[in-house]
């Protein structure tokens, strides 16, 4: 009886990057291989797409089924590695998740458990989630203000931008520092940048689905969401 290939389409917007990971997958010789770096309809019939960051989350948010009503799991390879980006990414139903300086044999692995209808996390990956449920996670409002604070605004400046009380700023202010174990406002700043909580100024580029761009996440209505 012959065995069973999954189909593995790599979708990394990243030429380079596609032309590698083609490269270390197919000798392993266990997947069906196919390649498009610009056009959406590649993945027709795929078990597996590996792509990247941008294209992985706009993939999982709507990936179409097939006609037995099964999607394609998708693998991330990213150099993203930040806690927001990686639990954005599973919020958003993301199955597998690599960083680039993973091994070939790793790559093959990942590929290959979620062929298998399994999960995959690198092990830096799967350290940045278990650090992230550890923690008391920020409230929407709290990364509001968590935002402008990065900016240099003043209490009354985020009660204004925000419509709320200087009072309950205050409030915000203190829950935030003390969640994040923070001694002032710009430590809380210093500590969430390093976190990820709060996007340090990565662009938000157009992944290749139609034209159509992958809404941006809410972070910390959806992290409180997920921490619940």
């Amino acid at each position: 009886m012959p065995i069973h290939q999954p189909n593995v389409h790599i979708m990394h917007r990243d030429a380079v990057m596609a032309a590698g990971l083609q490269a270390l997958l197919a000798p392993c010789g266990e997947f069906t291989l196919t390649v498009h770096t610009s056009h959406p309809q590649g993945q027709a019939g795929a078990q597996v797409v590996v792509a990247d960051y941008d294209t992985g989350l706009a993939l999982a948010r709507q990936m179409p089924q097939d006609r037995f009503g099964h999607a394609p799991r998708v693998l991330i390879v990213t150099q993203l590695d930040k806690e927001w980006e990686v639990r954005t990414a599973m919020d958003c139903g993301v199955h597998g998740y690599l960083l680039q300086g993973c091994s070939a044999d790793e790559l093959v692995r990942a590929v290959r458990q979620l062929g298998q209808g399994l999960r995959y996390l690198s092990e830096a990956v799967t350290r940045c989630v278990a650090d992230s449920l550890s923690r008391e996670s920020l409230t929407g409002r709290e990364t509001d203000v968590l935002r402008l604070l990065a900016k240099g605004c003043c209490n009354k400046s985020i009660a204004r931008e925000l419509g709320i009380g200087v009072g309950t700023v205050k409030t915000h202010v203190k829950g935030l520092m003390s969640k994040l174990d923070a001694t002032a406002r710009t430590h809380a700043v210093v500590v969430a940048t390093q976190r990820g909580l709060i996007d340090a100024g990565r662009r938000s580029t157009t992944p290749f689905l139609g034209g159509a761009r992958a809404a941006p996440p809410v972070q910390g209505a959806g992290r409180q969401a997920t921490m619940q």
